[in-house]
């Protein structure tokens, strides 16, 4: 259990903040995460990241020979797209930016938008996804990042301070993903900081094979296994799932996953060694500890780089991160930053001007927010008890600290702004803070449906707001990437949409018409317990997911109820 903090749901900014005064000799902060001091020479920027609680990565591997940036979510979650974009423009060193994290739709999504503005504004970025973990898909591209990070973080770094070019590190880095493979079991659940729970559990005597980082549980659960046989499973899957053409050498990691003990990954290394050799492979320099971890879980993961002529000498490159050193690369090669570098643009947002119509809606969309908010406070707990039966058990947290983060924003607006704008402001504070997943999408079509309410109207009528409704949804569909059926907020909000479209038709006023949706929304998302999530971290525990709720369908329910109960309230 994460015993030491203080407000649970600060517990990723205090870390750091913690973390950057302790290394302050090497890695500086910047909006969204860490950047590493710079060499003379300038060098391809590779910025890794992803959710906190998973110490040394991410920030951890900063520093020369390995990241030059590291972008910081909170626990379990991903980064928001402005966040990669800030940690991204320190970074850079004018030879372009690589952004590499593991396979996770949140970090998906955030860092492809945060590329996209960085293209736009003439830096030239490249991606290069992490998919290790073979206990996850059967199709590699599916796979999700576990510990095979690292290998793939290091071979990148590794080149960039060789002096490569970027269409050269980008090159190496998808050859070290290619080459790299993962397996991890867990022996007990993580705690998130201020819950007494955990995440998941495993049955006495078994342990969870398969686990994700996230605190997701393994794929099933198997009886305990003996040292010796343990080593000998994770061994023999690795090299029955070996890539094609596979040499002899391989890099290796035994990591530990928060609360195994170093003697006993050191007990676990020795059956792991002979195991490898009998399979005729050569270990070439074995990393055996912590190196991606999940909060307090007990558990291990093996991961075996298949190492070539180009990636030996990177695996073998010298080091020097807060976190992991290998020879030693000396702090005298590091300057301090320069004042341009430690400039940060502040953007200056100006609403523009509103109609009085535009200013009454502001009002309600105040009230709107005051009252999502005070719900989900409400049900945080039980939305992340939902969420943690097949996934990481973040989405109530997650959810509060978006609409939390949405009402700080309009609280700090002047009273003279539209509606449309409001929205658009909640949205993008909605996606800085709560990150992930959810979090981009509901920033997203928070924007999208505050775009269509023009400021300059002289009325709301039903059908404009449903026309906002549904642009909502349409963002959430196509960034996400969903459909209905796969278990995801869909389910809900989907039927909600064409409910409220259909009763605002047949004329029905916009707050009857909207109660009547959020029931059907509501008993939408909780029939989605019969259904097996298709997409997503749930997707390889689908069986687990069966009679439970989908978090995200369940939090729509409610997000609509409320609301709905503030367009009664103002139209009495």
């Amino acid at each position: 259990m994460t015993r030491i903090y203080d407000d649970p749901a600060e517990f990723a900014d205090d870390q750091l903040a913690g973390f950057l005064d302790l290394y302050s000799d090497r890695v500086r902060g910047v909006h969204g995460g860490v950047v590493s001091h710079r060499a003379e020479e300038p060098q391809v920027a590779v910025v890794i990241g992803g959710g906190s609680g998973h110490y040394p990565a991410f920030c951890g591997t900063v520093g020369p020979g390995l990241a030059h940036g590291a972008v910081v979510g909170n626990i379990f979650t991903s980064p928001s797209a402005a966040q990669a974009y800030s940690v991204c423009k320190a970074a850079d060193q004018g030879r372009g930016v690589i952004l590499s994290f593991g396979n996770y739709a949140g970090d998906v999504i955030n860092f492809g938008i945060a590329a996209e503005r960085l293209r736009a504004e003439g830096i030239d970025t490249r991606i290069v996804i992490v998919t290790d973990d073979v206990a996850s898909a059967e199709e590699e591209e599916k796979r999700r990042g576990i510990a095979g990070d690292f290998t793939v973080f290091k071979v990148m770094g590794a080149a960039a301070a060789a002096g490569h070019d970027l269409d050269e590190v980008e090159r190496l880095g998808r050859a070290a993903n290619a080459a790299t493979r993962s397996l991890g079991v867990a022996f007990s659940g993580c705690t998130m900081p201020g819950e007494d729970d955990p995440l998941f559990t495993v049955p006495d005597g078994h342990l969870g094979l398969g686990l994700g980082i996230h605190g997701e549980p393994g794929i099933r659960d198997v009886e305990m296994l003996r040292a010796k046989d343990l080593a000998e499973l994770l061994v023999s899957e690795l090299v029955k799932n070996a890539p094609a053409d596979a040499g002899r050498r391989v890099g290796t990691i035994l990591n530990g996953l928060g609360t195994t003990k170093y003697e006993e990954l050191f007990l676990l290394w020795g059956h792991v060694a002979k195991g490898l050799r009998d399979a005729g492979l050569e270990i070439v320099d074995p990393e055996v500890g912590e190196l991606v971890t999940s909060l307090d879980m007990g558990g291990c993961s093996l991961t075996l780089m298949w190492l070539d002529d180009e990636l030996d000498p990177l695996w073998r490159a010298d080091a020097y991160t807060p976190a992991y050193r290998k020879s030693g690369s000396p702090l005298a090669a590091l300057r301090e930053p320069t004042a341009d570098e430690l400039a940060e643009a502040d953007a200056v947002v100006t609403a523009p001007e509103a109609g009085e119509a535009a200013i009454r809606l502001a009002g309600t969309v105040r009230d709107a927010f005051a009252a999502i908010e005070a719900t989900l406070r409400e049900h945080e707990h039980e939305l992340g008890r939902i969420d943690a039966v097949a996934g990481d058990g973040d989405h109530g947290r997650g959810m509060l600290k978006g609409v939390t983060a949405a009402t700080a924003r309009l609280s700090d607006a002047g009273e003279d702004v539209g509606g449309g704008w409001l929205l658009q402001q909640a949205g993008q504070a909605w996606a800085e803070r709560a990150g992930g997943t959810s979090g981009v999408l509901w920033g997203a079509a928070l924007e999208a449906f505050g775009r269509h309410l023009d400021d300059r109207a002289t009325g709301y009528p039903a059908d404009v707001v449903v026309g906002g409704v549904r642009e909502f949804a349409t963002t959430i569909q196509q960034l996400g990437g969903a459909q209905p059926g796969d278990k995801t907020l869909l389910d809900a909000l989907l039927p909600f949409v064409d409910d409220l479209e259909q009763r605002v038709s047949g004329g029905e006023e916009l707050a009857a018409a909207w109660a009547g949706a959020a029931e059907v929304a509501t008993a939408k998302g909780a029939e989605t317990a019969d259904m097996r999530p298709r997409i997503g971290r749930a997707r390889p525990l689908a069986e687990k997911s069966v009679g439970t709720p989908d978090a995200g369908a369940t939090s729509m329910g409610l997000v609509v109820t409320a609301v709905g109960n503030v367009l009664k309230e103002r139209n009495q």
